[in-house]
């Protein structure tokens, strides 16, 4: 990189740095950052619609032990009826019979029997000796009928009382998989947070060694100038500072990058500016994470929501076979019916004028040949409960083998941190002791170049440390509602040193550990 580009890059990122600066900086903490993703995460909306769904179910399942009351309405209009000109058959025998529509009344009647003639000879509307049957319905132009009808099951042969099971579990499976969604939500932006803050500490490690290499290329040049330093020590402090430019610009993309990814997962706008609050070190729990949660973790296999989950789908699978096992069973159901029936001549009835029809009885249904179906849904309903037996047995093995993974993974980050304090210590003393031998003219600038290196090492061992450890504590309190993950749930992140810190291998410290 010539030394044109090299005032352009640091030109631009004056100016960035200057148009971050200028926006208003929202601070966010851990817990604030978590429960900002709870509200806005699509993934915990998913679960609670289907926590929703499975009530549903729960309700449909519950309403077969339960009387079914329905109310209908109907209206209808005959155009012609095979009831029009309806008679008794052939003419009408005068000689020996009078129709009821011409009553004979006798001189000497009485007027009560007069008055039952005439009442009687009202009733007929066509004549010509037929019958009028519209009032009960034979014909008649209007039919408005309004009824409400009864039923209540009370043999179902466990149709029910399985569908009941298989819904009650999966509610239960609903809400076990709510739990689970919140806890890893918890623990990505727990990651993702993390992760920004380590890629800004070790973009501040980078940014602070290439001012170490500037002030040294500045005493190198003037010791040049005055003819106490080589122009091998000039070329190879010049060197050393280019190499680490192109480092502090991949640490600052990676931090910006991290924290757009934050912001994604956040639901942020893009372009506000935050400010990560929590530090990784000694991190306090979030009190999100530790609510409705025992203070020691349960590591146990049958406490892991995967294992649970599986348990709760063995029990739907169960009650799904009992209902499947019912259809060679007759269901037995007491149903009663109520109308009332309107036979107007006009359009609209008088309410007061109306027929009733109340029944009650007791229906009963077998499957007598079903071509197999019957056996078909015993068999399926059987396969099904066989794999969710074994998916059970499977999950429990596989938690078993993931809680000892994080928690030797636990073990391990916890060791890292102990062991990094105390190398980072060490690395800032012999630093202290390098720079007093330099300016006594004991040591070289390759020696005091190598201790500066072996510095900034520890400090970025430090902070990887720092996150894998307050990661995999995280990760401990939140294993019971977890996921199983694969491989154990390795810590994810930024990579702390694929290019390590100083760039090019002319100049570069060893490698930093990285993390999965």
């Amino acid at each position: 990189m010539t030394r044109h580009n090299l005032v352009l890059a640091a030109a631009a990122l004056v100016t960035l740095g200057a148009r971050v600066s200028a926006q208003s900086v929202r601070p966010v903490s851990l817990e604030e950052a978590i429960r900002l993703a709870d509200r806005t995460s699509e993934s915990v909306e998913i679960a609670r619609a289907a926590v929703a769904r499975a009530n549903g179910q729960q309700l449909v399942a519950r309403s077969q032990f339960r009387p079914q009351v329905n109310a209908s309405a109907s209206y209808g209009r005959t155009l012609a009826s095979q009831f029009d000109g309806f008679s008794f058959g052939g003419g009408p025998d005068t000689s020996t019979f009078r129709s009821v529509c011409t009553p004979d009344i006798a001189p000497t009647a009485t007027a009560a029997q007069r008055q039952a003639a005439l009442d009687q000879s009202r009733t007929c509307q066509g004549g010509g000796g037929g019958g009028d049957f519209s009032s009960v319905g034979f014909g008649a132009p209007n039919q408005w009928v309004v009824g409400l009808q009864v039923s209540q099951n009370v043999f179902t042969g466990g149709r029910a009382a399985g569908q009941r099971a298989a819904a009650n579990a999966g509610r239960r499976a609903a809400d076990v998989e709510l739990t689970a969604q919140r806890a890893q939500l918890i623990l990505d932006v727990t990651q993702s947070y993390y992760n920004t803050v380590l890629a800004s500490r070790l973009a501040d490690i980078a940014e602070a060694s290439l001012g170490w290499n500037e002030d040294v290329l500045r005493q190198t040049t003037k010791a040049r100038d005055v003819g106490s330093s080589s122009e091998f020590d000039l070329l190879r402090a010049q060197v050393s500072r280019d190499n680490y430019v192109p480092v502090v610009l991949q640490r600052r993309s990676d931090r910006t990058i991290a924290m757009l990814r934050l912001k994604q997962l956040l639901e942020i706008p893009l372009d506000d500016s935050l400010q990560l609050t929590t530090d990784i070190d000694a991190a306090p729990m979030p009190s999100v994470a530790i609510a409705d949660r025992a203070s020691t973790p349960d590591t146990s296999a049958d406490a892991r929501v995967t294992v649970r989950e599986a348990a709760q789908n063995v029990a739907a699978q169960e009650g799904l076979k009992r209902a499947a096992r019912a259809d060679h069973l007759p269901t037995i159901a007491i149903t009663s019916g109520y109308q009332r029936l309107f036979f107007p001549t006009s359009t609209f009835p008088q309410f007061s004028d109306f027929r009733e029809n109340w029944t009650i009885g007791v229906s009963a249904g077998v499957s007598l040949l079903s071509g197999g179906r019957t056996r078909g849904g015993v068999m399926m309903a059987d396969a099904g409960l066989r794999e969710a037996r074994a998916r059970h047995k499977q999950a429990r093995e596989l938690a078993a083998l993931d809680s000892r993974i994080v928690l030797s993974q636990l073990t391990q980050a916890e060791a890292t941190w102990r062991a990094s304090q105390g190398t980072a210590e060490q690395a800032r003393k012999a630093y202290s002791i390098d720079e007093i031998r330099y300016r006594e003219g004991i040591s070289t600038q390759t020696d005091l170049t190598q201790s500066r290196l072996l510095v900034e090492q520890a400090m970025v061992n430090r902070a990887v440390a720092a996150r894998d450890l307050a990661v995999a504590r995280m990760r401990l309190v939140l294993l019971k509602d977890l996921p199983l993950s694969a491989g154990g749930g390795a810590p994810g992140g930024v990579n702390a040193g694929a290019s390590g810190a100083g760039g090019a291998p002319a100049s570069s410290p060893p490698q930093p550990r990285t993390t999965a």
